[in-house]
């Protein structure tokens, strides 16, 4: 019925809808407020579960960006008063929403998903989820115990609590509705864009959800360069480009450091651009025919390479998530610090993805 661009804005539309009605009434926001409850207002369990709740929020979401815009007014507001550096805030909270990033039903795993199944590499949807969050908890870990997190407290603070507002009639329909939607798409296997717009539309046509906000709040931008690069490379394989960049990346690289050195590449790219509309609509499509040029190489592999590098440096201030971050800390806070920190930790990403990559590679074929 659709091409594949027409396919690929049904499904980005839909799922963007909504999770846009939930982000709308304040479902979202309100749930994120209840889980922090679990951590009993120690404050070394905050940065921990800062990275769960951001990756849960990204996972069943709307994606990284947006679920860092929901979570980092919450977890600055909680953790700088607590005695949480800013900064380590900063990391749980991008690498937890990254971690997320690429379940099946967020709306930037639709788009890396779809790329992939494009290009003959679908059906690996758990696997390349599981990897891509391996390397941002292995890298959250990190962080945790390097910048703070074992010298924490474990009693309770009064700074690490949240009020917790009763959920509204519209927040409870909205969250069963989700629920409802993700039991449909694993055990039906409702088609993903189809059935969330018409769960948006019945969130809307009851009333549950105001349609001027839910509109206001869908990412337009970046369905339209998502769809727009997704064609522009379509016309450019046919034109020829994408076999004289593979040509290029196979003179520069064997089939043992292709994955460190495209997991570097991507990265330096997506330090400054958008991983999501650009990078990732830029690079999958070029994985199988860069594969099949150098012998020995998985394509999902390969593909599970670019994914890791292009976001493990979005917590980079130079990226929305980490601009995200420096503009939800409270006052106080040293935001030129944080801005010189996160964009030293943003680029040095590039080299971990690519150290990642490199030792990880033999473990990522299906």
């Amino acid at each position: 019925m659709f091409g594949a661009a027409g396919q690929l804005l049904l499904t980005l539309a839909g799922v963007s809808l909504l999770f846009a009605c939930l982000q709308a009434n304040g479902a979202m926001e309100a749930a994120a407020q209840r889980a922090l409850l679990l951590c009993r207002g120690r404050v070394a369990l905050l940065p921990l579960v800062f990275f769960c709740l951001a990756a849960l929020l990204a996972m069943v979401g709307p994606g990284a960006i947006l679920s860092v815009a929901l979570m980092a007014p919450l977890a600055m507001r909680t953790g700088v008063p607590a005695g949480i550096s800013p900064f380590l805030v900063a990391l749980m909270i991008g690498n937890g929403a990254n971690a997320g990033n690429l379940s099946p039903f967020s709306s930037i795993g639709v788009i890396v998903h779809g790329l992939l199944s494009r290009g003959g590499l679908g059906g690996h949807e758990l696997r390349v989820w599981f990897f891509h969050a391996a390397a941002h908890l292995a890298v959250a870990l990190a962080a945790y115990l390097v910048f703070g997190g074992l010298r924490l407290s474990w009693r309770s603070a009064a700074g690490a609590t949240v009020d917790t507002p009763r959920l509204s009639r519209a927040q409870i329909i909205s969250l069963a509705a989700l629920a409802g939607w993700m039991l449909g798409v694993i055990v039906f296997r409702w088609p993903l864009g189809w059935s969330a717009l018409g769960v948006a539309v019945l969130l809307l046509v009851s009333a549950q959800a105001h349609w001027k906000l839910a509109l206001g709040k869908m990412p337009w931008w970046v369905i339209a360069l998502v769809v727009s690069i997704s064609t522009a490379v379509g016309m450019l394989e046919r034109a020829g480009g994408l076999n004289w960049f593979q040509s290029a990346v196979v003179r520069w690289a064997s089939a043992e450091t292709v994955h460190p050195v495209l997991a570097f590449l991507t990265g330096l790219i997506s330090a400054y651009s958008s991983t999501s509309a650009v990078v990732l609509p830029a690079f999958l499509p070029m994985v199988p025919g860069l594969a099949a040029r150098l012998p020995g190489t998985d394509p999902l592999a390969l593909a599970i390479s670019v994914n890791i590098g292009s976001a493990m440096v979005d917590v980079s201030p130079l990226s929305t998530i980490g601009a995200l971050c420096i503009a939800a800390a409270p006052e106080g806070v040293n935001k030129r610090q944080l801005f010189t920190r996160l964009t030293i930790w943003g680029f040095a990403m590039a080299f971990v993805a690519a150290v990642l990559c490199y030792f990880g590679a033999p473990w990522f074929p299906a």
